[in-house]
């Protein structure tokens, strides 16, 4: 069979992958973008842009409940209508898919491939019934969602990430195996719909990445909202139920199981790298599926590079992004960009959200650094106390030492925007005092942070 041949083949049509056929396209090279499902990944299908989407309508519902919080007054029944909710979620989703296709398809040199690419040596894949080779090969393969095999889950319908988008009904009771990013968005999303909600979480608190005060406040605002959590749940298992689904919490404490209308399982995500034949063309990977790269995001075999969920550096449309870039930069413009070099930055896109970058305060202690924190309540914040959104805080982590800026947090209204105030000052290398000094726009919840900034204490 004679492959056909080509300056670069890049896998996978995600946030990283298309973005880099089209440099590589501009520097004259020709290139085949193969992709076996969807164009445009995670992000675009069943990620950030439908999510957003569905989050928008939970917060219209949400407001409208609440109009009579701010002195407007609805007459008549407030009412979902989830297909439409649905509708609106698919249309923007499949507006961007599209647009990604028309970019592609007017490159002359990209070759778009819709078939499941496979390695059959280093510079050598096999697509559908045919094969292409070159001296370049990018991956960029995304992930999906882990389905842990649960006692009886084989018996139950279940729901994921992307078939919960679908719906077209609200759940009566919709039953969120997982109290972490994912899980808790959907969660408070389908609450707002009209939903029960249950989550039910494993460890001792949600989203146990954060520092307790941040789970403490996010435990607090989603139960306020009529959102039931379950913790320490050692005993998860599914049986079918006459009502529905049966949901096995615990076996020593507190009611037995939850009885749900729907199970959505957000327990984590797993990298797509077990069928791309990885063997044939000795490319490693770690215990978990990912592909081993160094801090350029090449592998171990010459001319082949990882990008975004795949590699393990990162699980965010943003940092498949500056992948892609690191990679760009360095190939074709003799940069030395590496990953390490990023700050971690994300967001947990609940309402209020919440912004993250650097490290938190118990990170920078595992560390060996000694800190002081800056730290206010959204209740003293007079932009979040007019939007009647007064949940929440903000905080900045400080080394005691250097004053040098470690990271942040804020969880309330804009947080998720609001972060890169802090984000900004430590990508350029500035301190808590430069902070402090900085004027920023009132009335807004940012302008609180240089004021954080001034009131730090030792962290005992």
């Amino acid at each position: 069979m004679t492959a056909r041949h080509f300056d670069a083949i890049v896998v996978g049509a995600g946030q990283a992958g298309p973005s880099l056929a089209g440099r590589l396209h501009a520097a004259g090279m020709t290139v085949a973008i193969v992709e076996r499902h969807l164009v445009g990944g995670t992000c675009v299908n069943t990620g950030c842009k439908p999510t957003k989407t569905l989050v928008a309508s939970a917060y219209a519902a949400r407001l409208a409940h609440r109009a009579a919080d701010y002195g407007v007054t609805i007459d008549g029944a407030i009412g979902i209508d989830m297909p439409a909710v649905t509708a609106r979620v698919q249309k923007v989703a499949s507006d961007s898919r599209t647009g990604n296709e028309q970019w592609l398809a007017g490159m002359e040199r990209v070759t778009l491939i819709r078939e499941h690419a496979r390695f059959t040596g280093p510079n050598t894949m096999r697509v559908g019934d045919g094969e292409i080779s070159a001296p370049r090969i990018f991956l960029n393969v995304g992930g999906r969602a882990i389905v842990p095999a649960f006692p009886g889950i084989d018996g139950i319908d279940i729901l994921t990430n992307s078939s919960i988008l679908h719906l077209q009904a609200v759940p009566e009771h919709l039953v969120v195996i997982g109290g972490s990013y994912i899980g808790l968005e959907f969660a408070q999303c389908y609450r707002r719909l009209g939903a029960r909600v249950t989550v039910i979480e494993k460890g001792p608190r949600i989203v146990a990445r954060e520092d307790e005060d941040v789970s403490a406040a996010l435990l607090d605002i989603l139960g306020k909202e009529g959102i039931a959590v379950r913790l320490n749940a050692e005993c998860i298992r599914f049986a079918p139920h006459a009502e529905g689904i049966a949901a096995g919490v615990n076996c020593t404490s507190g009611e037995p199981e939850v009885i749900g209308s729907h199970v959505l399982v957000a327990v984590g995500r797993r990298p797509n790298t077990d069928d791309l034949g990885l063997d044939a063309a000795g490319i490693a990977t770690d215990a978990r599926g990912y592909i081993q790269v160094n801090d350029r995001l090449e592998t171990n075999i010459p001319g082949i590079w990882a990008m975004g969920d795949c590699n393990g550096r990162g699980a965010f449309t943003h940092t498949a992004y500056n992948d892609f870039e690191i990679v760009a930069e360095n190939l074709l413009d003799g940069a030395d960009r590496k990953a390490t070099d990023r700050i971690p930055c994300y967001g947990l896109f609940v309402d209020p959200p919440l912004g993250r970058c650097g490290l938190s305060e118990a990170d920078a202690i595992a560390r060996g650094h000694r800190i002081k924190v800056g730290r206010r309540a959204m209740t003293r914040v007079g932009r979040a106390v007019e939007k009647g959104e007064a949940q929440g805080f903000m905080k900045i982590v400080v080394d005691a030492d250097t004053d040098r800026i470690l990271g942040g947090a804020i969880l309330g209204p804009g947080g998720d925007e609001a972060i890169h105030s802090i984000l900004d000052m430590m990508q350029c290398g500035q301190t808590a005092d430069a902070l402090r000094r900085t004027v920023h726009i009132h009335p807004t919840v940012a302008e609180l942070i240089p004021t954080i900034a001034g009131e730090l204490k030792d962290k005992p």
